[in-house]
């Protein structure tokens, strides 16, 4: 069995049942654009697509800590020591620890500025959907005005300026378009369109 295999087998087929901002599509783009950001860097490919996999992992425990849970399990899945030495999995544990965008302090390793990199999906429509779809799945007792102040909430604590989100590899793309962002949001009532669009959207399918 390929490492390839055994993560499409038994680690993605984990995400199916989470909530719809950390299932497939969000991993299976992750990955991809780990891939992508790995061929600028000197680093392992098989490294880079496995902590792509397991960084989400640990959302089964829990939103707060998920950063450390997936490490964890990264760890302790014996399955890997098929293809990586210890000190390599406890590289990429690290990196799956140091992905979380509210992370105080620089990830230790390229692996981990990669996977932080790859997971800051910096696409206005995206970013409003996802968390629309975090809000509906887990708030589900709030109205159309409770998610639309915890939608405002995090939006504003986290991509706008000074906002937590960390851009580590400011030459790359991420970094435009976290700009081109900030600017939308910052118009007058934009913020509300956005908003207004995306709920009705994903509330009367």
């Amino acid at each position: 069995m390929t490492l390839k295999e055994y993560i499409e087998g038994s680690i993605l087929p984990r995400y199916e049942g989470y909530d719809p901002a950390h299932r497939l599509d969000h991993i299976g783009a992750v990955i991809r654009r780990s891939a992508g950001l790995a061929a600028g860097f000197d680093v392992d490919p098989d490294m880079v697509y496995a902590i792509a996999a397991y960084h989400d992992l640990g959302i089964c425990e829990g939103r707060e800590t998920h950063h450390l849970t997936s490490a964890r399990m990264m760890r302790e899945d014996a399955a890997l020591r098929q293809w990586f030495s210890e000190d390599q999995i406890e590289t990429m544990a690290q990196a799956v620890e140091d992905h979380r965008a509210s992370a105080k302090s620089e990830p230790r390793s390229v692996y981990g500025r990669i996977v932080a990199e790859a997971d800051r999906e910096i696409d206005a429509d995206t970013i409003v959907r996802r968390t629309i779809e975090y809000g509906l799945g887990n708030y589900p007792q709030y109205d159309r005005q409770g998610q639309f102040d915890r939608f405002k909430e995090h939006i504003t604590e986290k991509y706008a300026r000074g906002g937590y989100i960390k851009i580590w590899i400011p030459e790359g793309e991420n970094a435009r378009r976290l700009e081109a962002f900030r600017r939308e949001i910052e118009k007058p009532g934009r913020l509300e369109e956005m908003f207004d669009y995306w709920y009705d959207k994903l509330t009367q399918k």
